[in-house]
């Protein structure tokens, strides 16, 4: 388990790095995601050039959270997650009735807390959560079933029916078990192959470190979807 910072530890690292990305001129037409569970990292971040906040708790963690993205008025993404990173894969945390559903209705009541927080639907992101309070299997039905899961959140929230859904699979640790890779970086051929699988099912986004090798699996599956109209 990796350490847990403090929103100064966090601030430390983060700020020298966006302010010398933004004077990248590669960085021009590009966006900036900050991953953080702390509003005053996100509104530090937000000042020096972030363009959305990746929430891993969705909002458990920092009660301020929301409203203090909702001020910001950038995209926010939501992801599903129980208990924090140290209990996430407790026995209890993995108790599911069915993944899929009690994954979207646990995102709705969210992106619920969220509108009361002046944080409008249509700026949201949701993320499953692979690897996230789930085990090996419940991440592969997760990644089936991703149509089930938007299918499930626009039933609880009309306003929610065509939300954005971001999928992080690129070098998850149950592609490793799958493929027997202990080595995280031997994981990109796993990625792509379930990078793929998740865009047919219906991701928006996916969170890759790979990047070229995914983006041409992209590509190759929106041409094979293009045809099937």
């Amino acid at each position: 388990m990796a350490e847990k910072l403090s929103p100064e530890q966090e601030l430390s690292r983060l700020i020298p790095v966006l302010d010398a990305i933004g004077d990248l001129p590669e960085i021009e037409g590009k966006l900036i995601s900050v991953d953080t569970f702390y509003s005053e990292v996100a509104l530090e971040a937000a000042k020096h050039g972030a363009d959305i906040v990746n929430d891993v708790s969705g909002g458990r963690l920092d009660s301020d959270m929301h409203k203090v993205v909702a001020g910001l008025k950038i995209p926010y993404v939501a992801m599903h997650m129980r208990g924090d990173p140290s209990t996430m894969q407790n026995s209890e945390n993995l108790t599911y009735s069915d993944v899929c559903v009690d994954v979207a209705r646990e995102l709705c009541v969210l992106a619920g807390e969220a509108e009361l927080s002046g944080l409008p639907a249509w700026r949201m992101i949701v993320d499953p959560g692979i690897g996230f309070s789930k085990n090996m299997e419940q991440n592969l039905d997760i990644v089936n079933r991703l149509k089930d899961i938007r299918g499930e959140i626009g039933k609880r929230r009309l306003a929610m029916s065509r939300v954005p859904v971001l999928l992080g699979v690129s070098r998850k640790r149950f592609l490793g078990e799958i493929c027997s890779q202990p080595n995280a970086a031997q994981r990109d051929a796993a990625t792509v192959a379930c990078v793929a699988a998740g865009v047919f099912g219906g991701a928006n986004i996916v969170r890759v470190h790979n990047v070229r090798d995914n983006r041409d699996a992209v590509r190759v599956c929106e041409a094979l979807m293009r045809r099937r109209k």
